[in-house]
């Protein structure tokens, strides 16, 4: 699955970056690594960009780059919601 098919409220795990991706050095730098968990908090009201939470930091992306991380989703726990929160 890929990050930007989240919707608000949704969460994952980091599995892959695209390769070619033009900022995978910038997000890596950011957390983006394999392993991480990263959740939906909202979409912009034009739909793009899209916040996510990862590592305690809200990260807005464009659509086009989040298509490019690919994740698997996890369904929120009652013991995980207090990390978003």
């Amino acid at each position: 699955m890929r990050l930007s098919q989240l919707s608000p409220g949704q969460s994952g795990i980091i599995l892959a970056l695209s390769k070619n991706l033009n900022i995978q050095r910038r997000l890596l730098d950011l957390g983006f690594v394999q392993g991480t968990r990263i959740k939906c908090l909202f979409r912009s009201p034009l739909g793009d960009p899209t916040a996510y939470l990862i590592r305690g930091t809200v990260i807005a992306l464009r659509r086009e780059d989040a298509s490019k991380i690919l994740i698997t989703p996890k369904k929120a726990s009652p013991s995980h919601q207090e990390q978003y929160s």
